[in-house]
């Protein structure tokens, strides 16, 4: 197999800095004059009749403090924009917290969802890393505000969704929202050193664990407010983007490089007491690639799957290809098992030869079964935090914040 698909080769290295100084490149069209962050089209243009989304601003808030870390001129200014939009248009000066986003016609965007207020933390976390103006009174208002409405301290778990006035809670209950809380949370323990917040990921972590277990290490997504799993839930509308019926293999991915990084973090001095999780982390990716890895006649890993293991939606989603090499990477140097570096350049090679826009940069976010561009739930390049991070997680430290690790490994 060609070299530069191969973990730990120079030509591996130079292909990855190739594909991030092309998507640092590719976003730069992404703030509004308010700060907010469009939506971006196929090669990079604003599509200014979507929403300008929270949780999108957030991201690129989070990539470009990354940026700034590299060197990628333009990257200060970047996240001054965004920050402008999450202090600014997207921001609920009566009730608190962060809209959803706002509409081309500058509506909001109703309801208030966890998921985007987690990653507001993981953006202020990244831009007080920069030396952003404003970031560290914007990620203690985040932190207050996350405490009061979504963290429950009962149940070591997040709800998911408010109304805009924070009066009304949804029941639904969704581990999506608290996979990327345990992302934010792991971040603020990094920047800030408060370790009550990795605790806090532990916790999440330990729940979600015994649920993959339950499972045969397929991970249920979606809950009722008691926290019982709703196995059923949308099996009329499986592909919804963000709560899709079955096991979702890229989150399985996910969870594991994730559980890894709270578990080094967690046991820096006690090794032995991480191996439990290390091997929990090995269970979700090896269960995800077996079920949707190359398991339909053609290359790409499904986005979901029954309970048994068998592909429900058939498409190929780029930020699972993302996780996959970035968790592929983690486990081949925490266990030197060739099965994780033989992964590893399977996914690269799949990546350069379908996912990648050799044309128009970035990658294609929706491929069909047949790896042909499709965008029925991801139509255009929305934003670049995925991808990004694949260029990265793979060669620096673990157990630490990819921002935080960039920024030391400089």
């Amino acid at each position: 197999m060609n070299r530069k698909y191969q973990i730990d080769t120079q030509e591996n290295r130079a292909f990855l800095k190739e594909l991030r100084d092309d998507l640092l490149r590719f976003g730069h069209r992404f703030p509004s004059e308010q700060g907010g962050s469009y939506y971006l089209g196929d090669d990079g243009t604003p599509w200014k009749d979507r929403n300008r989304e929270t949780w999108i601003t957030c991201r690129m808030c989070h990539v470009y403090s990354i940026g700034s870390f590299l060197g990628h001129e333009g990257s200060e200014k970047l996240v001054d924009e965004a920050l402008k939009g999450l202090k600014g248009e997207l921001h609920d000066e009566e009730h608190g917290g962060w809209f959803a986003g706002r509409t081309a016609e500058d509506r909001i965007v109703p309801n208030k969802q966890c998921y985007a207020h987690a990653f507001v933390i993981l953006a202020s976390c990244s831009a007080l890393l920069a030396g952003r103006e404003g970031a560290k009174e914007l990620l203690k208002e985040a932190l207050e505000l996350y405490d009061l409405r979504f963290w429950n301290e009962e149940e070591g778990l997040a709800c998911d969704t408010w109304n805009t006035e924070f009066t009304v809670l949804d029941d639904y209950r969704g581990i999506n929202a608290n996979m990327h809380t345990v992302e934010a949370f792991l971040a603020v323990a990094d920047v800030t050193g408060n370790e009550i917040y990795r605790k806090r990921a532990g916790r999440i972590i330990e729940r979600v664990i015994g649920w993959a277990e339950e499972n045969a290490w397929r991970i249920p997504e979606h809950f009722t407010k008691e926290w019982q799993p709703d196995l059923e839930c949308n099996k009329q509308q499986p592909d919804d983007p963000f709560k899709p019926y079955g096991a979702t293999p890229g989150h399985g991915i996910e969870w594991a490089r994730l559980i890894v990084q709270w578990a080094l973090s967690t046991y820096k001095n006690t090794p032995e007491a991480a191996e439990k999780y290390i091997n929990a982390a090995e269970n979700l990716f090896n269960r995800a690639v077996a079920d949707a890895w190359n398991v339909d006649g053609a290359r790409g890993i499904v986005y979901t799957t029954d309970w048994e293991g068998k592909p429900v939606v058939h498409d190929r989603m780029h930020w699972t290809l993302a996780e996959a090499i970035n968790t592929a990477a983690i486990l081949y140097h925490l266990t030197q098992k060739t099965k994780y570096s033989d992964d590893y350049a399977e996914f690269m090679e799949y990546l350069d030869e379908e996912v990648l826009d050799h044309v128009n940069g970035s990658w294609f976010h929706q491929l069909d079964q047949h790896n042909h561009l499709m965008g029925t739930v991801w139509p255009g390049k929305s934003d670049i935090y995925h991808a990004l991070q694949a260029t990265l997680i793979p060669y620096h430290t673990p157990e630490v914040s990819i921002a935080l690790a960039v920024k030391e490994n400089k």
